[in-house]
C-alpha cells in the first residue's frame, strides 16, 4: 500500500514590501471597534489580486482604501470611500469587483477610481457583510456573506451571481463564510468556514444546484480559522490560517507545504495572490502590520496558477 502521508515541507515567507509611513495613521474606527475589540489599527490589508498589467491590488478595510503596487514598486492610493472593502477580484472586462462589508457588491473602474454598486442587497434584504469572491470561467460570480456569524449564529451565506444577473443562494447555514474558490473543473466550490475551523466542499450539479455539501478539511489551532483560499492548477488548495500561515493541501486534501513567517508580528497572513513570470510566487497580505510577504512554491514544469 502506498503511504499517502508525506513529510510536510516548510517554506519561509519573506517581506516583499511594507506600507509606507505616509499611509499609516493608527486610530480606532467603526470597523475596528467590533472586529478588533476596540484596538487602534494602522490598517487591515486584504483582497490581494493582480491585474493584467502586473499591478498588485489590495484593500484596507477599516479606512475604505484601495491600493495598488506597480511593477516598479510604487504604492498608489487609487481611491478611498465610505465603506469597508474586503475581497477584490478582477472581472474579465477589466473592472475590479469588491466585496464590501458595508455596501455590498461593488465594481471599481481602475482607470478613474470610480466605484459603482453592483448589488446592494439580496431579495430586498440587506447583506450581513460581504467578505470574498471568485469568478468562474463563464463569468458567474461566487461570493460569501459573512457578517458577524459564527458557531453560535451559523447563518452565513454563499451566493452565486450569474453572468445573466440572476442571484442564487447556495448556502444559508455557514458559521462565518470567508474565502471562496472553485476546483479546476469548476464542479466543486470550496468555502472557508472561519469560526468552525473548516473548509467546506460544495458539489455543483449539472443544473447548478448544490448537493451533499461536506467538510473537505478540518483544521485546529491558530488565532481564528481559515481566511483566504485559492485553488492551484493541480487541484491543490492554498489555505490561509490566521496565527499559523498558509497551508497547501493536495487534491486529496492532505497537507504538503506550510508557508510561514518567523516574525512574531506576523499573525494575520490573511489572503494570497499568485504572481511572477510563471505565477509560482505567492504574495500574502499580513493584515495588521501592513506588510506584503512573498514565497516561492516548488512546482516544476508548469504554472502553479492559471491566469484568471
Amino acid at each position: 500500500m502506498i503511504n499517502p502521508f508525506k513529510p510536510l515541507e516548510l517554506i519561509k515567507a519573506e517581506v516583499f514590501m511594507s506600507m509606507p509611513a505616509k499611509f499609516r495613521n493608527k486610530s480606532r474606527t467603526a470597523w475596528s471597534d467590533p472586529n478588533r475589540q476596540g484596538a487602534e489599527v494602522e490598517c487591515f490589508l486584504e483582497g490581494p489580486s493582480f491585474d493584467r498589467e502586473g499591478n498588485l491590488w489590495f484593500v484596507d478595510i477599516p479606512f475604505g482604501r484601495i491600493f495598488r503596487i506597480t511593477p516598479k514598486g510604487d504604492w498608489e492610493l487609487v481611491t478611498q470611500y465610505d465603506g469597508w472593502p474586503n475581497g477584490l477580484k478582477f472581472h474579465r472586462d477589466g473592472r475590479a469587483f469588491i466585496c464590501c462589508y458595508k455596501k455590498g457588491l461593488l465594481a471599481l473602474d481602475p482607470k478613474t477610481g470610480n466605484i459603482e454598486t453592483v448589488l446592494g442587497s439580496m431579495y430586498s434584504e440587506g447583506f450581513k457583510g460581504l467578505n470574498d469572491l471568485h469568478f468562474a470561467s463563464n463569468g458567474d460570480l461566487y461570493f460569501t456573506d459573512q457578517g458577524q456569524t459564527g458557531i453560535a449564529d451559523p447563518s452565513g451565506r454563499v451566493f452565486r451571481l450569474r453572468a445573466s444577473g440572476a442571484l442564487e443562494r447556495l448556502c444559508a447555514n455557514v458559521p462565518s463564510p470567508n474565502g471562496i474558490t472553485l476546483s479546476t473543473t469548476e464542479k466543486h466550490c470550496y468555502v472557508a468556514a472561519t469560526r468552525s475551523q473548516q473548509i467546506w466542499r460544495l458539489p455543483i450539479m449539472a443544473d447548478g444546484s448544490v448537493s451533499k455539501t461536506g467538510v473537505a478539511i478540518q483544521l485546529s489551532g491558530g488565532a481564528a480559522g481559515p481566511d483566504g483560499i485559492e485553488m492551484d492548477c493541480e487541484n491543490g488548495l492554498l489555505v490561509c490560517q490566521l496565527g499559523v500561515g498558509v497551508w497547501r493541501f493536495d487534491s486529496n486534501m492532505l497537507p504538503t507545504q506550510l508557508i510561514y513567517s518567523d516574525n512574531p508580528h506576523h499573525h494575520h497572513l490573511a489572503n494570497i495572490a499568485a504572481g511572477g513570470p510563471e505565477r509560482k510566487t505567492l504574495y500574502i497580505t499580513e493584515s495588521l502590520s501592513g506588510d506584503i510577504l512573498k514565497a516561492e512554491l516548488p512546482v516544476a514544469g508548469k504554472k502553479m496558477f492559471a491566469q484568471l
